[in-house]
């Protein structure tokens, strides 16, 4: 019985993507996190979300937004610009999606995996709008969320305006390519820099009114 049961398991475990049958503990950019829902995908969507908690939490707070506009979430939490990079063809490229929404830089400036200057943080971001046009799928590149301190990384000084330099970087390079900005952070941003009164609850990730202000943002760029 022991060894029917053992034959099954692995039976199993043949038909997940390779991807997913990868170690937790040694799958740094975690291509086991959507190994299975990407091999579900039997119709184009609209566009594929790409980002880190933020994005994460996204679907969570507002699984309709998603449903209803044939949009697929795929972000991870705690992620950084280099694993994001690392994971762009799995789970944006093989999915063909009209548009990819880039949100990152939030892990990147708290040093999730380490110093990254901000120009190699843009750069991750420019191979990722690269790579899109490179497979006709349009790029979107999102301003990084207001926040005035990383609750996980309070070394961190000036988050704010690391937050605000990195933006403005994003947005030139937007503009210069001719790729849709959005600008969530003037959106949830207070008078200080960090989130407005009721758009966050550790003051850096949103809650789901601060989603549906964020999705406000966004809809208009994918119409």
């Amino acid at each position: 019985m022991k060894r029917t049961c053992t034959l099954i398991a692995a039976a199993a475990l043949a038909m997940l993507p390779l991807s997913a049958q990868i170690p937790a503990d040694r799958d740094w950019a975690q291509f086991g996190r959507y190994a299975a829902a990407n091999s579900e995908v039997t119709s184009r969507p609209l566009a594929v979300l790409m980002g880190d908690s933020i994005t994460d939490g996204w679907d969570g707070k507002d699984p309709d937004f998603f449903t209803d506009n044939n949009i697929a979430c795929r972000g991870i939490s705690g992620q950084t610009s280099s694993q994001m990079l690392i994971r762009f063809r799995q789970d944006v490229l093989d999915l063909k999606p009209k548009y990819v929404v880039i949100l990152a830089g939030t892990n990147d400036l708290a040093r999730n995996t380490g110093y990254i200057a901000p120009e190699n943080i843009m750069d991750n971001l420019a191979s990722m709008c690269e790579l899109a046009r490179l497979h006709k799928i349009r790029p979107v590149l999102c301003s990084v969320t207001p926040s005035i301190q990383f609750g996980w990384r309070k070394s961190i000084e000036n988050v704010s305006g690391l937050i605000e330099s990195l933006n403005k970087m994003i947005e030139e390079y937007a503009r210069e390519n001719r790729i849709p900005y959005v600008d969530y952070h003037s959106a949830l941003r207070d008078s200080e820099g960090g989130m407005k009164a009721g758009y966050s609850d550790d003051g850096v990730h949103p809650t789901a009114e601060a989603y549906k202000v964020m999705e406000s943002v966004l809809l208009p760029y994918l119409r």
